[in-house]
């Protein structure tokens, strides 16, 4: 099974599941950066909180992540300033800038010992860009940081990729699961109560979350879930956000480098999508860990190929390189390029759409969420206002993205199933399979024992399509994920997938 590199090396706490009612000023769900940073931030401005987590925290998305801190987001600085102003261009760069100064002021307070390093990024042409075609938006993007105060450096070769690039200085890296470890336990006690192993199954007008072991009654409420469950609350308003919300998987290798081949640093390339690469270097051990080859979940009929082109890919950059974990994530993207965070209904608070910048806006969303909850002003509050409406260069991108629902609903029911038996069902997978003129989603665990579900998305419907890379069950209409038992791994289904009655080994 695949598995992310964070995972390997860190003593995350353990908290119990809920097992009370009890009454709190804000309840945060989800135990990822977002949750645990506003939790934290919330106890720090002396309010009481609950943190609700469906598994253990940091196994989501934070566990999965290439953890770039960087101000340098996925929509690049001259495209937010053609769409919505260079005063928004500017602002966005500001928060990440904000973001990582939080990151670092916790590091050093809490004395948290999570391998931070200030170090520089480089956005670069493509790697396969022979021709450097990129120059002019290139230079653009160096032009609008340089005017917004940052003292970015344009460079006809960029080290490494040997292409023409702008050098962004106090970028940042650091190990995210040894951060949100340390964080968790800082949050944890006094004013603030974290629960795992604990699933929020409704919410009643946003201020009772009935949960699997008691009830929790607060005044705010944080859904801090990577793609929000709304429809806990409300299907119309989680039907109108989820259309503007698209979910795309990235793929990551990571590996052991004989040599340095540059200095620590960031890299992205400008090619769609593009490619990230991490460097780092602690006394002898030289780590590489690169990304890439996105496309959105359950859209990619063969996912062990991403990792295959990602091996290659980085052996022709760092030859020698010897791949020792590879791994997947989520990443969800807006209509319009930009997060969502902030209030949706009164008292009620989303993060979300972070796309490549997930511990950046993560941070940020802490940041935000906490001085609206205590009433305090917020420079980026309008900024990322969930009810915005930018019709100049949202509306395409609205259509496009959406475009897959009806296709994929409609397609997937009129497909053949994968097999046509049980029996073809090979071990350790997992196929769509017609039983009695009714599609089932079947696995096969190593030992031959046989799991079946409905193969029906429990957010909108869709058919769901077997991921063989990561072993999950994923819906290529909204992104939601499933373990191979029908578990809800990443929203944004709040149900899992219904059992079915065969069950038998076969």
């Amino acid at each position: 099974m695949p598995q992310s590199a964070w995972m390997t090396d860190v003593e995350r706490p353990r908290f119990p599941a809920l097992d009370r009612d009890l009454t709190v000023d804000v309840a945060v769900i989800g135990g990822g950066i977002t949750g645990v940073t506003t939790a934290f931030l919330l106890k720090q401005a002396g309010l009481s909180v609950a943190l609700l987590e469906r598994y253990r925290c940091g196994d989501s998305e934070t566990g999965h992540t290439t953890a770039h801190l960087t101000i340098v987001t996925d929509k690049r600085i001259h495209e937010i300033a053609a769409q919505f102003g260079e005063d928004v261009a500017h602002a966005v760069l500001d928060a990440g800038g904000a973001a990582i100064d939080e990151i670092e002021r916790n590091v050093k307070e809490q004395e948290i010992a999570c391998d931070f390093a200030r170090v520089p990024g480089y956005l670069h042409a493509p790697w396969d860009d022979e021709e450097n075609r990129e120059h002019s938006r290139l230079r653009r993007d160096h032009e609008l940081a340089e005017r917004f105060g940052c003292s970015t450096t344009l460079l006809e070769t960029v080290p490494l990729a040997n292409r023409f690039g702008v050098r962004f200085p106090n970028q940042a890296l650091f190990h995210p699961l040894k951060y949100l470890a340390e964080l968790t336990r800082r949050a944890a006690g006094g004013g603030c109560r974290i629960f795992e192993d604990t699933n929020v199954d409704s919410v009643d007008q946003g201020s009772t979350l009935h949960c699997s072991g008691g009830r929790v009654t607060c005044r705010y409420l944080v859904l801090a879930t990577h793609v929000p469950l709304q429809g806990k609350t409300s299907l119309l308003p989680a039907l109108g956000l989820q259309t503007r919300l698209a979910a795309y998987s990235s793929y990551v290798v990571g590996a052991r480098l004989r040599d340095p081949i540059a200095s620590p640093g960031l890299w992205w390339d400008t090619s769609d999508p593009y490619y990230y690469l991490r460097l780092e270097s602690r006394g002898d051990a030289h780590t590489a860990v690169f990304g890439g080859e996105d496309h959105k979940t359950g859209q990619l009929d063969d996912t062990s190929k991403p990792f295959h082109a990602l091996a290659e890919r980085l052996k022709r950059i760092a030859p020698g390189a010897a791949i020792n974990y590879r791994w997947s994530g989520q990443v969800v993207e807006t209509n319009d390029g930009l997060p969502l965070i902030g209030e949706t209904s009164e008292r009620q608070f989303v993060a979300t759409g972070f796309a490549g910048n997930g511990m950046t806006f993560g941070t940020l969303s802490g940041l935000m969420i906490r001085d609206a909850v205590i009433g305090r002003s917020n420079p980026w509050k309008d900024v990322f206002e969930p009810s915005r409406i930018q019709l100049r260069g949202g509306t395409w991108r609205y259509l496009t993205e959406n475009s897959d629902y009806p296709r994929y609903y409609a397609q997937d029911r009129l497909m053949p199933a994968d097999v046509d038996s049980l029996a073809d069902v090979p071990a350790g997978s997992g196929r769509i399979v017609t039983l009695s003129g009714e599609k089932v989603a079947a696995y096969r665990d190593p030992h031959g024992n046989l799991t079946c579900v409905s193969p029906i998305c429990t957010h909108m419907g869709c058919i769901v399509h077997w991921n063989r890379a990561e072993r999950t069950w994923d819906c290529p209409c909204h992104g939601a994920r499933y373990s191979p038992d029908g578990k809800v791994i990443a929203g944004p289904a709040e149900s899992p997938l219904a059992p079915h009655q065969e069950r038998a080994a076969q």
